[in-house]
């Protein structure tokens, strides 16, 4: 291979980066500072509609992430990382540029010279959500525990998000919000009460 290529992760790849990248992995670079902003700003369907962080071009904040240094050449880097983002990981499912066009659609970006690494893959989604404020954040969240897989609710990934210490200008106010609706003082502690309310 004559350039390195990397994934950066700045959200649930960094506690669940998958089979693949993880086969795949030959080093991994940390505090690197995402060069771009990102906020909680899109609802994931994959997610039970549960707030995650993507790329915005308003408000947001810079967060610390990692690279994921990889021992793949760029397109199969870009595979990789698509089929992670989509939940198809394993899969002969191939990243496409052309086709992502559409509103729901994952694009695989390029950052060059980042942190070191020549070529460093990044995952792009839009922003969906119009209310960004805390209450509809917590909503959403909350909503998400009785529909999503266990452990891909938003509770659950917002409390991911700040024990890798990523923070948002919405970040604070959406966990304190959502310990206000749920009258619970910890994020896991609303966990429970909102999984336990399912079970019964």
């Amino acid at each position: 291979m004559s350039a390195t290529v990397g994934i950066l992760a700045y959200g649930s790849l960094l506690s669940h980066p998958g089979k693949e990248i993880r086969n795949a992995r030959i080093d991994t670079i940390g505090k690197v500072e995402t060069p771009f902003c990102v906020e909680f700003a899109r609802s994931s369907q994959g997610r039970g509609g549960a707030p995650t962080l993507v790329p915005v071009k308003d408000g947001g904040a810079a967060v610390i992430g990692s690279i994921y240094v990889l021992n793949v050449p760029p397109h199969e880097g870009a595979n990789i990382l698509y089929r992670r983002e989509i939940n198809k990981v394993g899969s002969k499912k191939r990243y496409d540029a052309s086709a992502a066009t559409k509103p729901n659609s994952v694009k695989v970006c390029c950052r060059r010279k980042l942190s070191g690494v020549n070529i460093v893959l990044y995952a792009k989604l839009k922003a969906n959500i119009d209310s960004l404020t805390p209450e509809s954040l917590a909503r959403l969240a909350i909503r998400s525990v009785t529909s999503a897989d266990n452990g891909r609710d938003g509770i659950s990934y917002l409390i991911d998000a700040r024990q890798h210490g990523i923070k948002t200008p919405l970040s604070d106010l959406y966990e304190a919000e959502i310990l206000r609706q749920s009258g619970c003082d910890s994020l896991e502690e609303a966990l429970r009460s909102y999984r336990d309310a399912v079970i019964r």
